[in-house]
């Protein structure tokens, strides 16, 4: 048996071994208490969570969308060596146009308002 095969026998088993074993170990008994917001401490009288608005999310990936778009052109300034650089230019100025576009649409539709 080579190498590779003997790796992976013995990963396989281990790995097997873990699975079972982690079944029969754990045992789970829990109370009341336990199941408690607070495991010690007073009972809440309310909700113990608080609202999240949701403007702070769609900031957030309005955020990570715009940024993962312009990290699309981070390879700008290599794009003059290429064979064809009027291309490049081409899809570069199609990227700006989709972001443009983008914020556009989301300055319309007042996902970038504020207020309620």
């Amino acid at each position: 048996m080579n190498l590779i095969t003997n790796i992976f026998m013995i990963t396989a088993t281990l790995s097997s071994i873990l699975a079972i074993v982690s079944f029969w170990l754990p045992q789970m008994n829990p109370d009341a208490e336990k199941l408690s917001p607070y495991e010690c401490g007073f009972d809440p009288l309310g909700s113990a969570r608080l609202p999240f608005s949701l403007r702070f999310f769609l900031v957030a990936i309005l955020f990570l969308l715009f940024d993962l778009e312009i990290a699309l052109l981070l390879p700008l300034p290599w794009g003059n060596q290429l064979h064809n650089p009027t291309e490049t230019l081409f899809w570069v100025t199609m990227v700006l146009m989709l972001l443009t576009l983008g914020l556009a649409y989301e300055w319309t539709q007042g996902g970038l308002e504020w207020a309620e």
